[in-house]
């Protein structure tokens, strides 16, 4: 343990109860930050999630377009005024409080980009105002980001895209955020898949967010040439088209619903193919949660996904859109399910989180 590791405050507009990558990422980092004899005070708008030493929630109101997301206050607490590094996950209002405390006390201020805002105009705006909305969200993401001292993102796709698309000028890390690989290991599923009476013989699935802008539909249109059920949890607003899509094409469609965190790892576990068409990840952690229990991701050859899936080695990629080549890569990966899921577990040590925080505390002391 060294003695100077920075204290950091880190400001979230995303937190428990609401569980999703952000959530997980504060969180996970938080507690192996602290696993080493450091500090890392949470900021978050309240909730019904009650707050823990360390933690400090301000006023905040239900987001209206996005359900589960609440509007922090811009507020600094007293809490934090002495920490020295500000660690911002958000560009918007707890963004604003971590760059006003950072510019107060003349302390390096660090963004993760974890969302590209402008991939959620559609749920604030209606067709017309879409394409307005999102060049605005850009606008002011290159603003707040060309205010931070380091930015970080969880892949070099979205890196590269902060840079040559949306023309951050601020130096840009890619740190992945790490998966805890002491829980997301292969596990027995025989009960998880009793449990939720899932047939026997391989399966193909995804669990996360059941959003519009995941494009989960394609994976449905897929299935129709698939012999391998196919098996969704989670929840979200596209959850109810999906499951009437799959009963007009006459898919073998198993929604499960929410999953408790206690059950990801047998989920995964269950799983032959873990298909994921989403095309607006920036890191897209489920995939390397799957990976880390051995199980190979056919995803999107877009956003995040380009990376995070190495073709051929930990699973397939497919072209957008391409719903036939998306049914094809499925069909490959489960042929080559063994050889697969040997590369996923060979590569559990590079997508841990322990090797995050490992690059994370370099990086807070190079940018003090």
């Amino acid at each position: 343990m060294s003695d100077d590791r920075p204290a950091v405050a880190a400001f979230t507009d995303s937190y428990l109860p609401t569980v999703n990558g952000v959530t997980y990422t504060v969180r996970t980092w938080r507690d192996r930050w602290r696993a080493r004899g450091g500090r890392m005070d949470v900021v978050y708008p309240a909730s019904a999630h009650d707050p823990e030493p360390g933690e400090h929630p301000v006023p905040a109101a239900s987001f209206p377009f996005y359900e589960g997301f609440r509007v922090g206050t811009p507020t600094v607490p007293d809490a934090v005024a002495d920490v020295d590094v500000v660690h911002a996950h958000t560009p918007f209002a707890l963004g604003l409080a971590a760059l006003r405390l950072a510019r107060r006390h003349d302390n390096p201020l660090v963004a993760t980009y974890h969302t590209p805002a402008s991939e959620y105009a559609d749920y604030v705006a209606p067709d017309a105002a879409s394409g307005a909305v999102s060049a605005v969200s850009r606008r002011y993401e290159r603003w707040f980001l060309d205010r931070a001292d380091l930015v970080l993102t969880p892949s070099e796709t979205t890196a590269r895209d902060l840079r040559r698309d949306l023309g951050v000028t601020t130096p840009v890390r890619a740190l992945p955020n790490g998966v805890d690989t002491d829980f997301f290991r292969p596990t027995p599923s025989e009960a998880f898949r009793d449990r939720h009476d899932l047939p026997d013989g391989p399966l193909v699935g995804y669990t996360g967010r059941h959003g519009h802008e995941k494009e989960l539909d394609d994976l449905v249109r897929a299935a129709t040439h698939l012999d391998a059920p196919v098996v969704f949890g989670g929840d979200g607003p596209a959850r109810d088209e999906l499951h009437d899509l799959a009963a007009d094409l006459d898919v073998d469609a198993h929604f499960l619903g929410f999953l408790d965190r206690d059950e990801l790892p047998a989920f995964y576990s269950a799983l032959d193919v873990f298909a994921f068409p989403s095309p607006v990840e920036t890191e897209g952690l489920v995939a390397l949660e799957a990976n880390a229990c051995g199980t190979p991701v056919v995803g999107v050859d877009a956003g995040a996904l380009a990376d995070t899936v190495d073709h051929g080695t930990t699973g397939y990629r497919y072209p957008r859109g391409d719903t036939t080549a998306f049914a094809d890569a499925i069909q490959r990966a489960l042929a080559d399910e063994r050889h697969l899921a040997e590369n996923c577990l060979d590569a559990r040590d590079d997508i841990s989180v322990d090797h995050a925080i490992d690059t994370l505390e370099t990086l807070y002391r190079d940018v003090r």
